[in-house]
């Protein structure tokens, strides 16, 4: 677990800017889970690491949002009874949740709606209109 964290091609976090922390996991379990330190957290300093070029670093900051509490991102697992898998679901979970802090969202395209739904539009509106003037009460004579 010494590697290093590969977010995409070309970038990775290299394994001595990741810290872990292990504790029991909560709920059932038995003398199994009271005891032994299976949940991994594993946190990574995005603000202050020196890997992650500063534009890149700034989009995810800003993606991420909450999730980076202080430049901080971090992720916990306790799926599993094993430390050793946990710690392969977190490293998992960070690379993902790096990876998408990297999109950026396409501007939309203004586009103009076609005369044919403009003109669906419009029938619709006056049939609804028409529907409503005939529950009308008739007006006197």
């Amino acid at each position: 677990m010494d590697e290093p964290l590969e977010i995409r091609p070309g970038l990775e976090v290299p394994a001595s800017e990741l810290s872990w922390r292990f504790d029991t996991s909560g709920g059932p379990g038995g003398q199994h889970a009271n005891r032994a330190a299976s949940r991994a957290e594993l946190s990574f300093d995005l603000g202050a690491s020196p890997s992650i070029p500063g534009d890149l670093r700034d989009l995810m900051l800003s993606n991420l949002g909450a999730r980076a509490r202080h430049g901080v991102v971090t992720v916990a697992a306790d799926d599993s009874r094993s430390q050793w898998r946990n710690r392969a679901i977190a490293r998992r979970r960070l690379a993902r949740l790096l990876r998408e802090a990297l999109r950026t969202t396409r501007r939309r395209r203004a586009t103009r709606p076609s005369a044919g739904v403009r003109r669906r539009r419009r029938d619709a509106k006056q049939r609804r209109s028409q529907t409503k003037r005939l529950r009308r009460r008739p007006e006197p004579e």
